[in-house]
């Protein structure tokens, strides 16, 4: 039988505020346990919360980002549930009228774009941390994240593959860090992945019973445990079993999802409006002051690169990839006067790579823009070669000097006195009548030698051009 695929996906964004969803206490990461978390959000008899308005802000901005509607008036609701992590026994949550409706999301596989359909996306508070390590049997509680604003970013069931669900989730995480409304980062837990799985005959209509992957903090993860589930359902129905509905967890080490608890309806949690807590009314003056502070969209950033810069595909879509990204390339390429190609492959290639291996994000790189700039106009110039301003930049990365400093300290400047590359050419020419006699019978590839010896006797420092040309020009004699 073939069968088809069936996910959705509930993305957790804590949004990037400096004080807690409904108290002033930090969400600064990496405090000591239980320093960050006040009477408020321990839910102490009478406190009372009040709602943090940049939240409001931040989850409005992302409505409009995703052309959702807008809930004009939004409601904050109590889901009830009991767990040694939650202390008030309630989270703070919306439930029948969240804060932003029906919208939707592009993504791009294979080259093919598909829309995804976002159900929902509601304000929520997120509770604590169990600790189970180094407390001899014992569970240890961290309530430092309690009362964290999220925003709860619920997909429709559109996606049908795990490719599919890690595009979508890559688009998200591009999205929210690009209205500067979540940091991304996902070892620290600030955008995390429920993924909703199901299976069905192909071409039926009907859903499958769904089970649902709890907590997923990687793209490689999500995509393992949607892949690992999706095998796991097809051979216990072809088994002659039956799906159960049930929350799961993603074991990374054993590449397995194990039953965690059986899944709870909306019912199970008791909902029923907070009463401490007044509806949120959301003015069309309002959306119309937020939508003015949209920054350029990711999508709409590529298409203008591609179009504006003579851009190919890949390189387009990699320096959108993040805002940060896109600026430093641009302002490169203000300063520096080159050309908007050779920008893009020195930042998508050396600068890249060298961030990569040292595992920063392009805000952390050693070489700014200014003095990345100022290398790439010294091979515009023809002042250095591309393989010498592999070295410069390896020099600038370990250190703050300039390119220029580093070209005039290690005498680099590219040799372009033509008849002194005529002097070496003849060189060689005459001590390798071998090779020359392979050359002229057709042997195309010994040109190559060729160039490799006047570069060796030059020590790189000829211009590659003039190589080229006079190298060809005595050859055919």
């Amino acid at each position: 039988m073939e069968w088809e695929t069936v996910i959705g996906l509930e993305i957790h964004a804590q949004l990037a505020t400096k004080s807690k969803i409904f108290s002033g206490a930090s969400t600064a990461y990496g405090s000591e346990p239980n320093t960050q978390a006040c009477a408020i959000d321990l839910g102490l008899p009478g406190v009372l919360p009040v709602l943090n308005e940049e939240a409001v802000h931040k989850a409005v901005l992302f409505g409009m980002a995703i052309e959702a509607e807008i809930t004009p008036y939004s409601v904050f609701a109590r889901k009830n549930y009991f767990y040694p992590d939650l202390p008030k026994g309630y989270q703070i949550s919306q439930m029948e009228l969240p804060i932003v409706g029906e919208g939707h999301l592009e993504i791009e596989v294979d080259g093919n774009s598909k829309q995804i359909g976002i159900t929902r996306a509601h304000l929520e508070e997120d509770a604590g941390k169990s600790l189970h390590e180094d407390f001899h049997g014992l569970t240890g509680i961290d309530l430092n994240r309690a009362g964290t604003p999220l925003l709860e970013i619920v997909s429709e069931p559109d996606m049908r593959s795990a490719r599919e669900a890690v595009a979508y989730m890559k688009t998200l995480h591009e999205l929210v860090r690009y209205l500067d409304i979540c940091d991304g980062n996902m070892q620290e837990g600030s955008f995390r992945c429920d993924a909703n799985v199901s299976v069905r005959p192909k071409g039926q209509k009907a859903f499958g019973t769904r089970a649902e992957i709890k907590n997923i903090n990687s793209f490689k993860f999500v995509e393992k445990a949607i892949n690992h589930e999706i095998e796991r359902q097809i051979e216990l129905i072809e088994n002659g079993g039956k799906v159960v509905q049930e929350t799961r967890l993603y074991d990374s080490v054993k590449d397995e999802t194990r039953s965690m608890r059986s899944k709870e309806e909306a019912n199970d949690y008791r909902y029923f409006p907070d009463p401490d807590l007044l509806p949120v009314f959301i003015s069309e003056d309002y959306k119309a002051l937020v939508k003015t502070q949209l920054p350029e969209l990711p999508q709409a950033k590529k298409h203008r690169f591609k179009d504006q810069y003579a851009l190919d595909e890949e390189n387009a879509a990699i320096l959108t990839c993040s805002c940060q990204l896109a600026d430093y390339f641009e302002a490169v390429l203000k300063d520096s006067g080159c050309e908007a190609k050779l920008c893009a492959n020195w930042i998508t290639g050396e600068l890249s790579a060298a961030l990569n291996k040292a595992g920063l994000e392009i805000s952390g790189s050693p070489v700014d823009h200014k003095r990345l700039a100022g290398l790439l106009a010294r091979i515009s110039d023809n002042t250095i070669s591309g393989k010498i301003a592999k070295q410069v930049f390896e020099e600038m990365w370990k250190s703050a000097a300039t390119a220029d400093e580093i070209i005039a300290a290690k005498g680099l400047k590219q040799i372009t006195d033509t008849s002194a590359i005529e002097a070496v050419i003849d060189k060689i020419i005459a001590g390798n009548p071998g090779q020359v006699e392979q050359y002229r019978s057709g042997k195309d590839k010994v040109f190559a030698f060729f160039v490799g010896q006047v570069m060796k006797e030059m020590q790189g420092k000829a211009n590659p051009g003039e190589v080229n040309k006079m190298l060809k020009a005595k050859l055919s004699q």
